[in-house]
């Protein structure tokens, strides 16, 4: 059954305000009163899961400026692009927790840049037991909607994503139910990977505006159905019974035309609901520079636009979750 309101869910915590996933960043998410909260992740060398957007990690922490770190700064190929970078499989965790997280996009966010380098990264489990003991002190369940990233790509450097994502989850307490988890993951395979494990929670599958899932490329080439294909009514029937639901960029909600402007809400969220699939957006942001044209406001791209029109479109077309970077204004727009 569809949500009556949407689930408020802090993206990497609340990096609106502070440097994503680090500790402040969640801790203000569950202040403010999140549903839940959505940590990314990545290995290490040593096999540890650790919290990052991305496994590259030049732009987001201070490794750029530690000496002993720079003959790490390499090229790879991850989901079939090139990034250049230092990239968290190339340390242990011992070495990563020696550096200092830092504000992904400074220029739109400069408050939050006034946190840089006061925190190091963080372990899934440092999430999950925080989380854990937010729901304690509030009284209240707090869900986590743990994001695997890049499962191809770490399955090919020889790691058993579903098996250490499984272990970390039923070791701290995740895996029978007791609190309200989400595994989502661009790619599918990984998920029925770790719902084959017995973790119980609900699993949703992540789709992008364009492109296709690089588990379906790397094993079909060519032959494999891209994101839009998967979304429509056939794609969703085929996914419908595989996993619990699916989360959409905004984009394909918000449906906008040549000129940018929004024509939906699209039909996506009625067409999954009627096979039984809830349907999670993201990303909502204040910012000029992540709204739709007809929503900004002067040309300054970190200025806040006319965000509560867009979300309008998006709580209108009766969405089950939404992920938020400002926790208190999701909770204010969608509740």
């Amino acid at each position: 059954m569809p949500r009556r309101r949407p689930l408020v869910i802090g993206h990497r915590g609340a990096p609106g305000y502070r440097p994503e996933h680090t500790r402040s960043s969640y801790d203000l998410a569950l202040e403010l009163g999140v549903d839940a909260v959505e940590p990314d992740v990545v290995f290490t060398a040593d096999g540890v899961l650790v919290v990052r957007h991305e496994n590259e990690i030049g732009g987001t922490t201070d490794v750029a400026d530690r000496p002993e770190f720079a003959d790490r700064r390499t090229t790879k190929t991850i989901d079939g692009a090139e990034h250049t970078g230092w990239f968290t499989e190339d340390f242990t965790w011992d070495e990563l927790a020696t550096l200092r997280c830092r504000e992904r996009l400074p220029q739109l966010r400069p408050s939050s840049a006034t946190f840089d380098d006061t925190q190091p990264p963080l372990r899934l489990r440092d999430v999950l037991d925080l989380v854990r003991r937010a729901s304690l002190d509030q009284g209240r369940e707090i869900g986590v909607v743990l994001e695997i990233k890049h499962a191809t790509s770490f399955t090919r450097l020889g790691f058993d994503i579903a098996g250490v994502v499984a272990d970390e989850l039923r070791a701290a307490g995740w895996a029978d139910g007791d609190l309200p988890l989400v595994v989502e993951s661009f790619e599918q395979s990984v998920l029925g990977a770790v719902r084959e494990r017995g973790i119980r929670g609900s699993y949703v599958y992540l789709l992008e505006a364009g492109g296709a899932p690089f588990d379906r490329v790397a094993a079909e080439g060519k032959a494999a159905p891209t994101y839009r294909q998967q979304l429509t009514p056939a794609g969703l029937d085929a996914l419908a019974g595989a996993v619990d639901g699916i989360s959409v960029d905004k984009r394909l909600i918000l449906a906008p035309d040549r000129l940018g402007r929004a024509t939906g809400p699209s039909p996506v969220v009625v067409d999954a609901h009627a096979r039984g699939l809830r349907v999670f957006t993201w990303t909502c942001r204040p910012e000029n520079a992540f709204l739709l044209p007809q929503f900004r406001r002067g040309r300054d791209r970190g200025r806040f636009g006319d965000y509560e029109a867009e979300w309008r479109i998006i709580k209108d077309a009766g969405v089950d979750g939404v992920f938020v970077d400002h926790p208190d204004l999701g909770l204010a727009a969608f509740r």
